[in-house]
């Protein structure tokens, strides 16, 4: 971890500004996907991630608007359509699977591609998809993708994870 010393007995002053979470920020976003009325994210990193999460919800039918040179992000989904997400954005970024729950909540079925970006290895979501079983989802993993239901809707259930996840 980096570090500054100070030498010179003289008391600080000032201010430095503090990024958004790009995590947690790529968590809040397919949030959108839940509701008709739009989501606004304050002090949004710019990031590629972020950029990539962007173009998804956009080609799931969400309108964006990036304000205050891209800090600021308006998502609205009221035109959501879509219940697939396509691999030649999901490959991009590892956290595209974040979509599948919201899409399922929504549409009552999802169609994910299993995600890549991710250059430190791997790091399966298999977590992600049991908790989505234990809220009544039915899930099969082919072509690629993960064809996911819950007609019914999804129901709250305790998932304990066994391990912790990024």
């Amino acid at each position: 971890m980096d570090r500054i010393a100070i030498r010179g007995g003289k008391p600080l002053h000032g201010e430095i500004p503090i990024s958004g979470a790009k995590n947690a920020c790529l968590a809040l976003m397919p949030a959108a996907l839940l509701s008709d009325e739009p989501l606004t994210l304050t002090n949004a990193p710019r990031l590629a991630d972020i950029r990539t999460m962007r173009e998804l919800l956009s080609s799931l039918g969400c309108e964006i608007a990036a304000l205050q040179e891209g800090k600021v992000l308006a998502i609205g989904a009221s035109g959501l359509g879509s219940h697939r997400a396509d691999y030649d954005i999901v490959r991009k970024m590892r956290a595209s699977i974040l979509v599948l729950g919201p899409l399922l909540a929504r549409h009552g079925r999802a169609e994910v591609s299993l995600p890549g970006g991710c250059a430190i290895g791997a790091r399966p979501v298999d977590l992600h998809l049991m908790a989505l079983e234990k809220m009544g989802a039915t899930l099969d993993l082919r072509d690629g993708y993960v064809h996911a239901e819950a007609p019914g809707g999804l129901k709250g259930a305790v998932v304990e994870f066994p391990l912790v996840s990024v």
